[in-house]
């Protein structure tokens, strides 16, 4: 498997289209040759809280079906109900 990747550079009428784009966004802004000096790459997924533990269960299909159905952060979701019936079971 050939993982390589060729890079295209845009032409310089491309690259005035892009910088005329980004100066008509007040969103966005070109980065200055410090700021880029600054930047570091970004590795991996982001650190979690440390509280949570991973682990494989098996659910009922219907609540699977039901989270999923809830569009993405079903997951999230789904422990969010767990954490409400745990925190009720305490009281």
């Amino acid at each position: 498997m050939n993982r390589s990747r060729k890079i295209v550079k845009p032409t310089r009428r491309e690259d005035r289209a892009i910088r005329r784009g980004m100066r008509a966004d007040p969103d966005t802004y070109e980065a200055t040759a410090a700021e880029f000096a600054q930047m570091r790459p970004l590795r991996g997924r982001p650190k979690g809280s440390g509280r949570k533990v991973r682990l494989t269960v098996r659910l009922d299909r219907d609540v699977v079906d039901h989270f999923r159905a809830t569009g993405q952060g079903w997951q999230t979701r789904l422990n969010d109900a767990l954490v409400r019936v745990v925190s009720r079971a305490r009281t």
